[in-house]
């Protein structure tokens, strides 16, 4: 491994640590499976919590499992030989959700909704059976920084993606050890260990999609503010409730706890400005001068 890849790994690796620990994502005695798409993501994020869970202080499994798709010139060799020589548990299931996919929607129509709901249902049966206890996705900074503007444009709601939650079934919790990392570093990262990537026939190869356009307004952002993205991830961490309109959260932000980013009590100035007028015009009418 070359320095050039070290420092890349190590960055990565320190914001995954820093992540895990600071939202709890990894806990005593979990068994994750680690959702491996084939993509330089999943590889990424199952390369760094190898060596991660080895350092920790208490015990955790780690479970790949990929999902075969039965997409057109599919070919998960490379991943499997990856897998194999990880020397971590593994599975490969299969099931055709690409014929699904392709006849129930137009070529017109996103794939992403059908495809995930699939996936997503397929992967929570063998987490179920494999007895895990959390499940990790690949989801990077900029994927969530997408969703939000996403949310916002789209569909009037201040959402992104948390680094972690529990399903709606409540059978599992969801993590996101790579939210604070960014694409970039995890592209050049992925390219130079040569991961054998996994090409997808059905999202991935639809042009025109509005995450695309969100892509592109952060590039477009980004040449004016190199930081903007930073910028974005920090605000997602830094909510004013009192600067909403959201009144359920207004009300429970002043029902928060007292160790709930406590109030600033505000020193009051012994005097103001007295702000004299410098021009009148209209009815001569003086206001009554109050006490002090």
């Amino acid at each position: 491994m070359s320095d050039e890849v070290r420092r890349l790994e190590h960055r990565l690796y320190r914001d995954v640590k820093d992540t895990c620990e600071r939202y709890q994502l990894l806990v005593p005695g979990d068994r994750v499976m680690v959702a491996m798409s084939g993509g330089k993501d999943s590889y990424t994020l199952f390369h760094l919590l190898t060596r991660l869970v080895t350092r920790l202080p208490f015990e955790v499994e780690l479970i790949a499992v990929h999902l075969d798709q039965a997409q057109p010139n599919y070919d998960g060799s490379g991943l499997r030989a990856y897998l194999e020589a990880s020397g971590q548990r593994y599975e490969i299931l299969r099931e055709d959700t690409y014929s699904v996919v392709t006849s129930v929607l137009p070529e017109t129509a996103t794939y992403c909704s059908l495809c995930s709901r699939l996936r997503r249902g397929i992967l929570y049966t063998a987490a179920e059976r494999l007895g895990c206890t959390k499940i990790a996705l690949g989801h990077h900074r900029d994927d969530s920084l997408e969703t939000f503007l996403l949310n916002l444009f789209y569909s009037g709601k201040l959402q992104a993606m948390p680094a972690m939650y529990r399903t709606d079934d409540g059978r599992f919790q969801v993590i996101r050890p790579l939210i604070e990392c960014a694409e970039s570093e995890i592209l050049a990262f992925a390219q130079q260990m040569a991961f054998s990537i996994i090409p997808c026939d059905l999202c991935g190869s639809q042009d025109g999609l509005k995450r695309d356009a969100m892509t592109a307004l952060l590039a477009q952002l980004e040449a004016t503010n190199p930081h903007v993205r930073a910028v974005m991830a920090n605000a997602l961490r830094n909510v004013r409730p009192t600067h909403l309109l959201d009144r359920d959260v207004a009300r429970a932000w002043a029902e928060r706890a007292p160790d709930v980013r406590p109030t600033t009590l505000a020193i009051p100035r012994p005097r103001h400005a007295a702000a004299q007028p410098v021009a009148e015009g209209g009815a001569k009418v003086r206001l009554p001068v109050l006490p002090s």
